[in-house]
């Protein structure tokens, strides 16, 4: 793999939709209302953001453990044994807030191992948001290696006021030089104190598919498949799913090709990111009366 994973994985999971409020949908097939469906939309972009953020932290940590070579500084010695310097987990920094604690176990070179990240009572962190609980990263082996797998486990985790449960599995997936990870959520679920919530599943497959064969990351362009499931106790469904592979260079802020389908219970929409590969923040929102260019 020719990229800190931090740097050019981490990137695509980080998608989210916004699904926005179009033109009234009069079909008699379409139990949700225009500005339920945008409340909809708003939480579950946000839960997304969320689960891809603890994504993203998990493969942060990966990196900075991975960046632990004793040549460059990233270990220590106990003894005869080499250890990790926790206060070297810059990639994890970049989220932390003051009063995180980060423990490595076993603190040497060797995998499995588990690293747990904890906020105790909470605090703001870097970017701005509130976190309070813990987030525990089981490495089953170093995260760039092929067949590895990542457990990240939420235990009374919250950010702002929301409390986020489940447990989000990695692996990798790539072979002959190509990048591919596969991410799994189970058991998620989003709950706000005023009691509304949801609950979470869902897949998303990344794959390399030009660059392997170069140094240069700009060359290198993932195709994205993704299939998400939010829902609500009232019994509103929203899924996600990809018609074909959203497709996003590493060179392009936005995704290029392909095309989502999104239903809340029987309202259709797809999304469709274009087929020239054009890089653009420019996307084609399609329902059942009408379409409109979206910016992403």
């Amino acid at each position: 793999m020719k990229c800190r994973i931090s740097a050019a994985i981490a990137m695509l999971f980080l998608m989210t939709l916004s699904i926005v409020s179009c033109k009234k949908d009069n079909s008699a097939q379409t139990p949700v209302s225009d500005t339920e469906a945008q409340t909809i939309s708003q939480e579950d972009a946000a839960a997304e953001g969320e689960y891809d953020d603890i994504t993203e932290m998990g493969l942060a940590t990966g990196a900075d453990m991975e960046g632990g070579a004793i040549d460059n500084g990233r270990m220590e010695t106990n003894g005869n044994t080499a250890r990790i310097r926790l206060d070297l987990f810059l990639n994890l920094q970049l989220k932390l807030g003051p009063c995180v604690t980060v423990t490595a176990e076993p603190n040497d070179t060797t995998f499995p191992k588990t690293v747990t990240i904890n906020y105790g009572d909470g605090c703001i962190c870097r970017d701005g948001k509130f976190r309070k609980g813990t987030v525990v990263l089981y490495f089953s082996a170093p995260l760039r290696k092929p067949g590895s797998v990542l457990t990240i486990t939420l235990k009374d985790y919250y950010v702002n006021r929301a409390h986020i449960e489940g447990v989000k599995t990695i692996t990798n997936l790539s072979a002959n030089g190509a990048v591919k990870y596969s991410v799994k959520i189970e058991g998620g679920k989003v709950t706000w104190p005023n009691g509304r919530g949801f609950t979470y599943a869902g897949t998303k497959t990344v794959t390399q598919i030009e660059g392997a064969a170069t140094l240069n990351c700009a060359d290198d362009v993932y195709s994205i498949e993704v299939r998400t499931q939010i829902k609500y106790a009232n019994g509103v469904t929203v899924t996600k799913n990809t018609e074909t592979p959203l497709i996003k260079p590493v060179a392009c802020h936005w995704i290029v090709k392909g095309i989502l389908k999104i239903t809340i219970n029987d309202r259709v929409l797809y999304v469709d990111f274009g087929a020239g590969g054009g890089c653009d923040n420019k996307a084609l929102l399609t329902w059942a009366n009408g379409q409109i260019e979206i910016n992403l």
